[in-house]
């Protein structure tokens, strides 16, 4: 229940994932902003498959570990990327997903810059995922 007067959180609240106790015992949450932002992060290392009842989740982006680095595959990662935080994340408006080669050849870094549906604040999120650094085994 809202206390009167206040406004309620309209993105939600949930766990901090991975759920851990706090140190009085309870459960860490995330709200807002900072939930949407823990969603979309889970969409992006979540598997397909990896989630028993919903095995669509995800990005699927693991099957990429022994792709050669190189532009087909960055863009792979980015079409995959852009479709499971279309498909999972609705209360955010996708903007730019960059994949870009790192100083490591074996990872490139995801950039995700989206716009919050409800509110239209902007933010964006980096992630490095691993690739082969020659040619996939």
């Amino acid at each position: 229940m809202t206390a009167p007067g206040a406004v309620p959180d309209v993105l939600g609240t949930g766990w901090r994932f991975p759920p851990a106790p706090s140190g009085i015992g309870h459960f860490e949450l995330r709200s807002g902003a900072a939930l949407v932002r823990q969603s979309v992060l889970v969409i992006i290392g979540t598997e397909r498959g990896e989630r028993i009842m919903r095995p669509d989740f995800g990005c699927g982006l693991r099957h990429y570990l022994m792709e050669a680095n190189t532009p087909s595959t960055r863009a792979a990662i980015a079409r995959d990327v852009q479709a499971g935080i279309q498909l999972w994340e609705p209360r955010v408006r996708l903007d730019t997903v960059d994949v870009l080669p790192t100083d490591d050849p074996s990872a490139v870094l995801v950039s995700v810059s989206y716009t919050l549906v409800r509110d239209q604040s902007v933010d964006a999120l980096q992630v490095v995922v691993p690739v082969a650094a020659r040619g996939g085994g």
